[in-house]
């Protein structure tokens, strides 16, 4: 898959020439499953989906999100009236009746998971949505709401420096028959080419605010992340595309959606599905990244204030 985050300026200055460009060499390499969200550019990001679609005739699997909320009181809203709203709107933008999946964007802690389940039931039952998923959930908000309609997807963030999946949600959709998509596997550009420069930052970029990449973290993971990126030059392979491989080797209903601005940051990793690792680079992985060993959180408190922990 393709995270469409970027088209909507989340990691600096982007146009709809260069967003279109990229779905095109998407397309070309065999993607066929584009994530977007109705607050990726406040529409942008759906907006530059729809336009490829009406002018290149493609008919992707796409999946959308919505729960954040305008309303100072109310940050999450998984009323069904907001919702439904929100997902008219998505349908407008990308030019379509009906999305492969719909994504609660988080679990509002103020509606059940059983309700939320049941919202999306209908939508389903609508014609709207093929099937819903939920996003930076829990394992048991997943068994709730999987216990009352079932859930196509859980989407967390999942990479090489972000391993809170592994802790069970990995396992528990394994077990219901859920895929799992990781999002931000890349790590945020850190397993780019270039790796990413907390100091090119664009002014105001949400990355900006992430602890990982602050001063008095950041030097300690741009070391590991440096032997990395050595592996894997060692094994004739891009950083991505190896970070890539390690995730779609751990499962089969494992479904990464790297995101990217450009087209030719796309070929970098396109050749992840055709990797093997042996065990030696299993091991070796393992060594270079153990467990835990970014320093920093994935978030700063305000972003981190809408996920569920389950740790």
């Amino acid at each position: 898959g393709l995270g469409c985050l970027s088209f909507g300026g989340m990691f600096g200055p982007t146009t709809e020439t260069d967003s279109l460009r990229t779905l095109d060499a998407a397309w070309d390499q065999g993607v066929t499953f584009l994530d977007t969200a109705n607050r990726y550019g406040e529409g942008v990001s759906e907006t530059v989906i729809g336009t490829w679609q009406k002018t290149r005739g493609h008919r992707p699997h796409i999946a959308t999100k919505a729960a954040f909320s305008d309303d100072p009181a109310r940050r999450i809203d998984n009323r069904p009236e907001h919702l439904r709203a929100e997902l008219e709107g998505s349908l407008r933008r990308l030019g379509v009746d009906q999305v492969t999946l719909f994504y609660a964007h988080r679990h509002d802690p103020q509606i059940p998971a059983e309700d939320l389940a049941g919202t999306m039931q209908r939508l389903h039952e609508d014609g709207k949505i093929g099937g819903y998923g939920l996003s930076e959930v829990g394992p048991y908000t997943l068994e709730r709401c999987h216990a009352v309609h079932p859930v196509m997807a859980v989407q967390n963030e999942y990479s090489l420096w972000t391993r809170m999946p592994d802790l069970g949600l990995i396992q528990r959709c394994a077990e219901l028959g859920v895929a799992f998509v990781p999002f931000s596997p890349l790590a945020r550009g850190a397993f780019g080419t270039p790796m990413a420069d907390p100091a090119s930052f664009a002014k105001g970029e949400f990355r900006g605010r992430i602890p990982r990449f602050r001063p008095e973290n950041w030097p300690h993971n741009r070391t590991r992340l440096e032997a990395f990126h050595a592996y894997a030059k060692g094994r004739g392979l891009t950083p991505a595309a190896l970070a890539l491989a390690w995730l779609l080797d751990r499962g089969t209903h494992i479904i990464p959606i790297p995101g990217t601005r450009t087209a030719d940051h796309l070929r970098a990793w396109a050749m992840a599905p055709e990797i093997d690792l042996t065990d030696d680079d299993r091991s070796e992985i393992d060594c270079l990244l153990p467990v835990g060993w970014a320093w920093g959180d994935r978030y700063d408190d305000n972003q981190a204030a809408t996920v569920e922990r389950y740790s």
